[in-house]
């Protein structure tokens, strides 16, 4: 009887096809994104809280009648949150109302739950700086990204008093731990939230008022996605795992964008990739990109805010429509 052909053979010998190439790239490199996206950090869970209906509103309604509105909704959800037994959604809600005559612009105290605060003078300010946070930012971890705020706000009221910051936690950020942080899915959404709420705050400040989106981690991707109108300038990308996007020029946006990094930023490491849906791509901090360079100095991924920082003062510059110290290019 005849032996096998060559290649038959070559093929009993070596056993079972071996995957191609290309799926083993697609899979190491899925499996990167994964363990750098998720790992670094860990998810602050959040109960399933009770908390009353958010506030409702006329379309012309001042700052001033939500800010009051507001406070009485947050001090009735802490209330709530007490009764039920929920004493740490509780803890953090007195917190939230002992920071003085906050002045919240919307606030939903359910689940995971939603505010966005204003400091500073909505009505006079001609400078405001909108921050949009990323994953894992809840209520039950609201005084870090309030801490952020607040700094940034001091800094901008030394250099010029008509200036406000807005703390826009206005969609449900996804879970560190989750595979949602690694698509575009909840950021499409969150996008078109902050669309909307863009426009509505334009209203709100002063007739020369001018906006900045300051956009950290996953709030990028939520940035990069979002329509702005002429009153936003500024659209700036730190902390950024990318965008989902290929380069500036595809935002839909006309302000001017741009992107920094901190040399201490674990999401440096990131691999930008885009794999069938996950990943997000091009690193904003490329020259390929094409976004504006500004220094970000030894920041880590949840510094960038921190008082005396050299990417504190970057962000500052930029709100004020001055010149930031521009980063050497990444290699």
């Amino acid at each position: 009887m005849a032996g096998p052909s060559g290649s038959a053979a070559r093929s009993a010998r070596s056993g079972p096809r071996a995957p191609s190439t290309g799926r083993l790239r697609r899979t190491l490199l899925a499996s990167l994104v994964a363990a750098a996206v998720v790992f670094p950090m860990s998810a602050a869970a959040s109960p399933d809280v009770p908390a009353p209906a958010p506030a409702a509103f006329t379309q012309d309604a001042a700052p001033h009648e939500r800010y009051a509105a507001n406070r009485a909704n947050l001090a009735e959800a802490a209330r709530m949150a007490e009764d039920a037994g929920r004493t740490g959604r509780a803890v953090r809600l007195r917190a939230m109302e002992a920071a003085g005559a906050a002045q919240f612009l919307a606030f939903d105290g359910r689940g995971r739950g939603r505010a966005v605060e204003v400091f500073g003078d909505l009505g006079s300010a001609d400078r405001v700086a909108v921050l949009v946070p990323g994953s894992d930012t809840t209520l039950d971890t609201y005084q870090r990204f309030r801490a952020g705020a607040v700094s940034l706000q001091q800094r901008l009221q030394a250099e010029h008093p008509r200036s406000a910051v807005v703390a826009w936690l206005g969609y449900d950020t996804p879970g560190t731990v989750s595979t949602t942080v690694l698509t575009t899915d909840r950021a499409g959404e969150a996008a078109a939230e902050l669309g909307r709420f863009l426009d509505r705050l334009r209203g709100m400040t002063g007739p020369d008022g001018r906006l900045s989106l300051l956009c950290h981690s996953y709030g990028s991707v939520v940035c990069a996605r979002t329509v702005t109108g002429p009153a936003v300038v500024d659209m700036v990308l730190f902390g950024s795992p990318g965008t989902g996007a290929g380069s500036a020029r595809q935002l839909p946006t006309g302000a001017r964008v741009w992107a920094g990094r901190g040399s201490g930023d674990w999401i440096g490491t990131v691999p930008h990739v885009r794999l069938g849906g996950l990943g997000f791509g091009t690193d904003p901090v490329d020259p390929a990109f094409g976004a504006r360079s500004f220094a970000a100095g030894a920041a880590g991924h949840s510094d960038y805010l921190k008082p005396g920082t050299e990417s504190l003062e970057s962000l500052v510059a930029i709100v004020l429509g001055t010149t930031p110290t521009a980063e050497a290019p990444h290699a």
